[in-house]
């Protein structure tokens, strides 16, 4: 049986056409019976099922007579399926119809008109009757009346263009009006088959690397919904070093259900498995054998495919579509409006933030004709109540160096019919800094780091940055400080996915330059100038008074910093200053005992030396100072 796929038919069609294409090239002539009908008999038959992006449903309709109404109504209850069901005349072979319909589609495009305004024309020659939009919202609804008795093939898909998918519900009747009226109760008959084998997604392989060490001797991959019917193939092969794999598929209780080298006696294994029922939730389990010091280690390679037997051989290739579930990939910014304070002397910063998450999650899915609307906008427990009903994910964080309370001001959660979701959130916090280091305060530049973290494993979910929004504000309104540098990562720590902002600030100078070092340069020169004093007494009282302001400038610096456990670069010139004004003062009272023991003279020559001496001694050590805090 050959099947068609979108884009074998030609690239240059656009995407909404192509949309169209497998719902016509998949119907098919080998059917299973139905029960026969007595003519004029009611019947109703309700169907529940499911349809993902690339799948489409075909259901057998046999033995109905001349004279009988069919009607058919489908509804999409759950994602944002927007559904259309088609009928056709089983006699007409899939690739007549398929041929047909490119010809069309083609010579429509060719004439330069609108391929979605010619596909309900080409629809309407092709199909014996179809709809999409004809019941409530979204919902598709048609009447046929059956001119012969044969069989004919009931087709359900999304719409073109649409790009849905989700739960569905099928009412057929037989005979029975108010089937697409009303709800209406099933009789028990059996109308239309679902054809498994034609309504399947089709082959699909995936390829997957992977590695296992002693650090991380396990992994998992969670499979995607699996129709019933359908066989699951996997195989697994070591790649490089010592390791011997163990492959074990397993359910959504973690059950073992089928295992590939158990033992770990070989580089590779392989498993496969029928799915009697439709299932979701299945993983497949890889680790390395074996417990304790026998544990081996290396890359692996991991074949996985449904309906596809070559898997087993490891030959397979791979297919668009996957079968792997992908962890939810969630988009992250942080932005920062306002830095409120810098606390030093704990180690700490308050800013006032906004955060964002961007992703998308089919299971948050709706159908805009539920609510008239292009979007669902949430609060907390609103949105929290919407997750528990569609059982969709929320991507549960914690700020790891949070201190304290978060206080969010606003929160909010905007949802659209795709799936896709977008949380904002606008908080005031304190962040621990423990990357401060002050050796060259206050010429020192500044770590500063916002850290989020996942609560799920990156097997669920990862972070990736959510392009051109994180950064800093324009009015930070901190004056201290200037932010010179900005910057984000992903990181793993354990096995979860976390986020990071990072800035870098350098102090404001002017209050240091202003209120520190012009008065301590001041002070400086004062007692330099009292060397040209004959006054040895007076130069005692000056220097003395130095000591004193040099020992308060010590007091008023230490009261923003924490308790050190060393030096930092203004520590050193406070102490160097110090140093120098004790031995300038011990100096003056030298020379003042050589005035009072009659010696003046030897005094006024040392003096002329060291009016010289005493500049020079600041500036070197002043430059060593320097060159020690770099």
């Amino acid at each position: 049986m050959r099947t068609y796929k979108p884009n074998q038919i030609i690239n240059k069609l656009p995407k909404a056409v192509l949309a169209v294409i497998p719902l016509l090239l998949a119907l098919t002539l080998v059917m299973g019976l139905n029960p026969a009908f007595a003519q004029g008999k009611r019947a109703v038959q309700v169907i529940n099922d499911q349809l993902s992006l690339d799948e489409r449903h075909l259901y057998s309709i046999k033995n109905l007579h001349p004279g009988d109404t069919l009607y058919v109504y489908l509804e999409g209850t759950a994602g944002n399926l927007d559904p259309l069901a088609a009928l056709a005349d089983a006699r007409i072979g899939a690739e007549t119809l398929g041929a047909a319909y490119e010809e069309k589609l083609l010579f429509a495009i060719e004439e330069g008109r609108d391929p979605l305004e010619a596909i309900p024309e080409i629809a309407d020659e092709l199909f014996l009757t179809w709809d999409d939009d004809s019941g409530e919202g979204y919902d598709a609804a048609f009447r046929f009346e059956v001119p012969a008795e044969g069989e004919y093939l009931l087709v359900v898909s999304n719409s073109p263009g649409s790009f849905s998918s989700g739960d569905y519900t099928l009412t057929l009747g037989i005979n029975e009006p108010k089937a697409i009226t009303e709800a209406v109760k099933p009789t028990g008959d059996e109308i239309a088959v679902l054809h498994q084998e034609a309504s399947q997604a089709g082959v699909v392989v995936q390829e997957i690397t992977g590695a296992l060490s002693s650090d991380n001797p396990a992994t998992f991959y969670f499979l995607d919904t699996i129709n019933a019917g359908e066989t699951l193939y996997a195989y697994i092969e070591a790649t490089s070093g010592d390791l011997k794999p163990i492959l074990t598929l397993r359910d959504y209780g973690d059950k073992p259900i089928r295992s590939g080298n158990v033992f770990g006696e070989k580089t590779s294994g392989s498993l496969s498995y029928i799915f009697e029922e439709k299932e979701t939730n299945y993983k497949l389990r890889v680790e390395s054998c074996c417990e304790g010091e026998g544990r081996t280690e290396g890359n692996y390679r991991l074949l996985v495919g449904i309906n596809e037997p070559e898997v087993l051989s490891g030959e397979a290739g791979n297919t668009d579509q996957t079968i792997i579930k992908q962890p939810l990939d969630v988009k992250i910014g942080v932005k920062i409006d306002q830095i409120t304070d810098i606390d030093q002397k704990a180690e700490n910063y308050t800013v006032v933030a906004d955060l964002q998450f961007e992703w998308q999650d089919p299971s948050l899915a709706f159908s805009p004709d539920s609510c008239d609307c292009a979007f669902k906008t949430f609060t907390e427990k609103g949105f929290d109540d919407f997750i528990k009903q569609t059982e969709g994910k929320w991507p549960d964080f914690s700020l790891t160096n949070q201190q304290g309370n978060r206080w969010i001001q606003n929160k909010v959660v905007v949802v659209f019919p795709d799936g896709r979701a977008k949380y904002f959130e606008r908080f005031t916090t304190t962040f621990q800094a423990p990357d401060f280091e002050f050796s060259r305060f206050p010429f020192d530049t500044q770590q500063f780091n916002v850290h989020v973290l996942s609560l799920y494993p990156e097997e669920f979910l990862i972070y990736s940055d959510l392009d051109g929004y994180s950064g800093m504000g324009d009015q930070l309104g901190e004056e201290e400080w200037n932010v010179i540098n900005t910057k984000t990562s992903i990181t793993t720590v354990d096995t979860n996915s976390r986020f990071s902002l990072h800035f870098e600030a350098e102090r404001s100078l002017t209050f240091y330059i202003v209120r520190i070092f012009i008065p301590l340069l001041l002070i400086i020169i004062v007692a330099w100038i009292t060397f040209f004093l004959k006054d040895y007494g007076k130069r005692i009282d000056v220097t003395a008074g130095n000591l004193l302001l040099f020992i308060a400038f010590n007091f008023t610096i230490s009261s923003d910093l924490p308790h050190l456990g060393y030096l930092t670069f203004l520590d050193k010139l406070l102490i160097t200053t110090f140093a120098i004004s004790v031995l300038t003062l011990a100096y003056n009272v030298v020379l003042k005992r050589l005035e009072i023991a009659g010696k003046g003279e030897l005094g006024i020559k040392i003096d002329k030396y060291m009016i010289w001496v005493y500049p020079i001694a600041y500036v070197v050590a002043f430059a060593g100072v320097t060159i020690s805090s770099l």
